[in-house]
């Protein structure tokens, strides 16, 4: 098929009913690569028999050495089908358009031809009396309604997105531009991991999906499954991905049954209670919600059976058109039994149900009428080849082979050939896309009213014109597009740089011109005209010259990149040239001012893979590329027309896997130290799933999700951006330190206490534990004595502590709405203050709501002390608490006016100016541990006493002096708590917390030892193994720890020679039960051990390497036992 010409797809972008958004989603090796390339066949993009091994959406030379998809890309595909519909229906969609064309004006001509497809297009399945069946014919209804044949264009925009776990930032944005999405299952493997993932992603976005069971293939020759085999095999995968969207579904049902529970005890409080019969049939709105549209069925026409590799795949629908004639039955009945327990009675030739077998050994109508013919022409050509047996199932399908093909020694190819007539892949695909598919004005009612409230339940009706422009798609309404990531290209891509490719008659015709001129040149010479020569040498040095010109601009082009915005318009038009506004991810409509600049459109773009295509404009319902935005859009953001006032940020929270594995980067020349911080924003930008931080010792990090993803920073870095050589530290992983109640070690080490700067002595009496006190109260007081205080440290309880890590998301946005604690109201309480009325009430009083029965279970001394919480930590937002166990609140706001105000101050310090610095150190002590200085978790410092001593009145000064003593003051408040919550930390036996990796392997018997020894080995622990019933597979589930990570991708694939591949996704952190203070006590533990048991205590050995790493102090000793005689043994 010939290449599409470019001028078809713009034009078709203006036709919104005729435009399917989708992308592919799948599990890693699951075929998505090899489902797009036959795609693309179909295009004529690249060769049909390349299909499956060029890999044409994978353009980067990693991607193709390592077999994975690593960056989302998108490609615009064409699509043309002939449908027979009956011809009064013709005659009213031609009225209908004309009507609407008469009444359109020509500012909205573009619109308004969109819109008249739209309604052809969604009655497609009504007017439709027969369906296209794979190979393009149109199958017979069994209608006798005179019918005409109508062709239908349509634009495919597809997105192939990346299935490794590393790179699952890459999924949230191509789904957050998508409509719709091909789900890729591997008939072998089953549901896995990132399928689970990506269906809940396309679920989140509402997104609808369209399932499609890859590589049935293997179920014939690897597996060799009979057709019923298979057909029970594949129900399980039906009954698996079917599972996972009820869960989905579920967890909608049972929240917004919640909510509404909630609402009407609101709306009953005060008056009676309901009687019992009420009660019980309050609940019954659960089960009458329907949830039948959800779920994958063949005869729905949303699952597709496909081998991409060999270019098939088929709906039921499509065999259902073949045989509804043959067993005179009608083709919508024949659809739905083509899949089930639905039997063909052999002598009525009546199709039965189960109950209608009485006894009888009869196959389904799926095996039937559907497998066995698909098994039978793998069984001739390949299993059993048979070229008799071949060429007569090629004559019964009616197919047409070249000789040539027919006697070809590649059986594999002869497979292909009569598959991609018979059933092809490219055909079935794009035909369920056009029909289970939604256009973007059908997709964006049902989106966009979620993605404009994410909070509401029932989103209210759109006011605003901004809004309905939205919801309808409309092209003439203002702009509003989506930016979902800057794309890295080289600027010699670019529609403007690229040097235009002449067709062969311009190429003709130039060369027609440059021999007219050397033969007027030569003419000229023979006349013996003087100077003649030089006008045959001119013309030939104009050609070097300019080509010369050419390769000049090209070289200057070469290795530099430029950022182009990978977008989604769901209102208006853009256009070259317009300026629009830039909404940050921070946005926030109460402040239109920040994070919010104007920006200019600099060129715009139709992505087509590697290539991209210039366009003027581009109507809403697109996917497309835009110029200009550099230096304005980071990572994602969204385009808002400059004539509306505010806007509304579109920026949602995808399913990025954690950065979990970070590492210091440097020039080996320390003169390129500019190139290498420009290649990092570079790479800030283009990958959404990386982040750059600069530290405080000026060390330039970045954070990865993986070691995959680390390598291709790297990459990406010394390759494309940077282009200098870069040294890397050591992967530096992340550990918390926490404690558990049991009985603690004595802390030997200079390293471990409370100062590890000069004056130890000092701070050990200043700083010291309470001798009446509970365990792990610390009495601190100031070095210059101006203020004591008392703080108890406690390990906060295992419900509470999954709480706060559970609903860090909901305590950060709670927080930072309410700008945490000011300055001037630092010592009140975060949950208890005044907030304005609305949804900031309505949060404060939820987690309360949620986080009373929490401490009331934990105990007497926790009951009622959430309104108490002063402070979360670190950064205001942790999984540690600051609880005010005073008495009284020592907040400004409230003790001004206090009558205690006297008694809680002396002199010119009160209590309240301590507040802020109380509150600075135990955030500086929860960021930063006394075991390594990483942060803690879940721990909680009660604020027992603070105390304004007599000799501090001295700081009560006027003027300046009295608020230079006041600021010393403060300083040493802050330090003393710190080092008192450090203290009261290691009164507990601590712990250190380990990241944990969730490891997924699939592999077969025969390795399963080597895969153990290998998790074993890296202090790995099995969770979960699993058969796969009816497949050779076994599926582990293991925990690994991050530290011991590295390496370990490459370690099991070799120790089993390939056949074992991990999928490593950070999980959480978990306690490692060992104190890294504990040494050998008793005679047995000296004797096996030794005095240091430094080779079995690995808690203190990732304590001293992170320690070595920051710099602190590590009790090593260089030289042990120096007086015994050393000898040096001699080759």
């Amino acid at each position: 098929m010939p290449s599409i010409p470019e001028a078809e797809l713009i034009r078709l972008q203006a036709n919104q009913a005729r435009v399917r958004n989708i992308c592919i989603l799948a599990h890693v090796d699951h075929g998505k690569t090899t489902l797009s390339d036959s795609l693309l066949a179909s295009n004529g993009i690249i060769s049909s028999k390349l299909a499956g091994k060029v890999r044409f959406l994978d353009s980067r030379a990693d991607e193709q050495e390592r077999g994975i998809t690593m960056e989302s890309s998108a490609i615009s595909l064409y699509f043309k089908i002939r449908r027979r519909v009956a011809a009064a229906s013709i005659a009213a969609a031609a009225n209908k358009a004309n009507a609407a064309a008469a009444a359109a004006t020509a500012a909205t001509a573009a619109a308004a031809m969109g819109n008249v497809t739209d309604q052809s297009n969604d009655n497609t399945t009504n007017t439709t009396t027969t369906t296209s069946t794979a190979d393009g014919s149109a199958a017979n209804s069994g209608t006798s309604t005179p019918s005409e044949s109508i062709a239908e264009e349509y634009l495919i925009n597809l997105i192939d997105s990346p299935g490794h776990v590393d790179f699952s930032g890459e999924v949230s944005t191509a789904s957050r531009l998508c409509d719709g999405a091909l789900v890729l299952v591997d008939a072998v493997e089953g549901v896995c991991t990132q399928t689970h993932t990506v269906l809940r992603q396309a679920w989140k976005e509402s997104v609808r999906p369209v399932l499609v069971i890859n590589k049935i293939d293997r179920l014939i020759t690897e597996l060799q499954f009979t057709p019923m085999e298979a057909y029970i095999h594949l129900n399980k995968i039906l009954e698996q991905v079917n599972a996972v969207m009820g869960t989905f579904f579920s967890e909608n049902v049972l929240e917004e049954d919640y909510r509404k529970k909630a609402e009407k005890k609101k709306e009953q409080e005060g008056k009676e209670s309901t009687t019992g019969l009420e009660d019980m049939f309050s609940d019954w709105h659960v089960e009458t919600q329907d949830d039948s549209h959800i779920y994958f069925h063949p005869s729905q026409g949303n699952v597709i059976f496909a081998s991409a590799i060999d270019g098939w795949a088929f709906r039921v629908d499509q065999f259902a058109a073949i045989y509804a004639q043959k067993l005179g039955m009608k083709e919508g009945v024949l659809r739905k039994c083509l899949w089930g327990d639905f039997y063909l009675d052999p002598k009525t030739k009546r199709v039965i149900g189960y109950k209608g077998l009485k006894g009888r050994a009869l196959k389904p109508l799926a095996i039937h009428l559907v497998l066995d013919n698909v098994w039978k022409v793998y069984d001739v050509v390949v299993v059993n080849p048979d070229k008799e047996m071949t060429e007569k199932v090629v004559k019964s399908l009616n197919l047409k082979l070249l000789p040539r093909d027919m006697r070809s020694k590649d059986t594999r190819a002869v497979l292909t050939n009569i598959f991609s007539q018979w059933l092809p892949l490219s055909t079935c695909v794009l035909l369920a896309v056009v029909e289970q598919l939604p256009s973007p004005p059908a997709a964006q009612k049902i989106r966009m009213p979620k993605m404009l409230h994410p909070f509401e339940t029932t989103p209210p009706e759109p006011t605003e014109d901004w809004e309905k422009g939205m919801i309808d798609c409309d092209p003439s309404s203002g702009v509003v597009a989506y930016v979902s990531k800057m794309v890295s290209v080289p600027l010699d891509v670019l529609p403007k740089n690229k040097r235009k490719t002449l067709s062969a008659e311009e190429m003709r015709q130039r060369g027609r011109v440059q021999r007219e001129q050397l033969i007027a040149a030569a003419k000229s010479a023979e006349l013996g005209e003087v100077g003649v020569h030089l006008d045959v040498d001119e013309v030939l040095a104009n050609r070097v010259q300019k080509e010369a010109e050419e390769k000049a601009a090209a070289e200057e082009l070469e290795g530099k990149e430029a950022l182009i915005g990978f977008s989604r318009i769901y209102s208006g038009t853009v256009r070259v040239g317009q300026k629009l506004k830039v909404l940050g991810p921070k946005y926030d409509p109460a402040n239109p001012t920040q994070h919010c600049s104007e920006v200019t459109v600099d060129s715009l773009f139709m992505i087509m893979g590697r290539d991209l295509i210039g366009l003027d404009q581009v109507p809403a319902g697109n996917v497309f590329g835009i110029g200009g935005l550099e230096g304005h859009v980071l990572k994602y953001g969204t385009l808002w027309s400059a004539e509306w006032e505010g806007g509304q940020n579109l920026v949602g929270k995808g399913l990025e896997t954690a950065p979990i594995v970070r590492v210091a980067l440097e020039p080996e020349d320390p003169s390129q130290m500019a190139q290498l911080v420009r290649g990092l924003q570079l790479l800030n930008q283009a990958d959404p799933s990386v982040q750059v931080l600069t530290q405080e010792t000026g060390e330039h990090v970045i954070l990865t999700s993986g070691e995959v993803h680390l390598q291709r920073c790297m990459a990406d870095l010394r390759e494309r951006f940077a282009r200098i050589e870069i040294s890397m530290s050591e992967p530096i992983v992340p550990f918390r330190e926490t404690a558990v109640d049991a009985p603690a070690q004595i802390v030997t080490s200079s390293a471990m206490a409370v100062n590890e700067a000069q004056g130890r002595d000092q701070a050990e009496k200043l700083i010291a534990k309470s001798e009446t006190g509970a365990r792990g109260t610390i009495v601190a007081t100031t070095p210059n004595r101006h203020v004591r205080f008392v703080v108890r440290t406690v390990p906060i309880p295992e419900d509470l502590k999954k709480y706060l890590l559970d609903h860090a998301e909901q305590i950060q946005t709670y927080v930072e709405d309410n700008g945490g604690n000011t300055k001037n109201n630092s010592g009140a309480a975060v949950l208890t203050g005044d907030v304005e009325t609305g949804e900031k009430a309505k949060a404060q009083k939820k987690l309360l709501d949620e986080l009373t029965p929490l401490f009331a279970k934990a105990g007497e001394e926790w009951k009622g002390r959430e309104k108490d919480i002063l402070a979360f930590g670190p950064r205001r937002v942790g999984p540690n608490l600051l609880i005010n166990q005073l008495g009284f609140d020592f907040s400004r706001n409230r003790s001004s006016n206090s009558t205690d105000a006297a008694e809680e101050s002396q002199g010119g310090i009160s209590v309240q100016d301590m507040a802020e610095s109380i509150q600075t150190g135990f955030q500086i002590a929860t960021n930063g541990g006394p075991l390594c200085g990483e942060p803690m978790l879940g721990m909680a410092f009660f604020l027992q006493e603070i105390e304004i001593l007599d000799n501090s009145q001295e700081a009560g000064g006027s003027g300046g002096e009295g608020r230079s003593k006041m600021a010393v003051s403060s300083g040493q408040v802050i330090t003393s708590m710190r080092d008192a919550c450090r203290l009261g930390f290691l009164e507990w036996s601590p712990r250190l917390m380990l990241a944990m990796y969730s490891c997924d392997i699939q592999t077969t018997a025969e390795v399963l030892g080597k895969v153990y020894a290998v998790i074993a080995r890296r202090k790995g622990k099995i969770l979960h193994e699993e058969m796969k019933e009816g497949t050779p597979f076994f599926s582990i589930q293991a925990l690994l720890p991050v530290v011991e990570s590295f390496g370990f991708s490459d370690d099991i694939r070799k120790r089993t020679s390939g056949a074992a591949s991990p999928q490593l996704i950070f999980s959480h952190f978990e306690v490692l039960d060992m104190d890294p203070f504990w040494v050998p006590n008793t005679v047995e533990e000296l004797e096996d051990l030794g005095e240091k048991a430094d080779r079995d205590n690995v808690a203190k050995k990732y304590m001293d390497v992170v320690r070595k790493r920051k710099g602190l102090f590590v009790e090593q000793k260089i030289v042990e036992h120096a007086e015994k005689q050393r000898t040096l043994r001699k080759n």
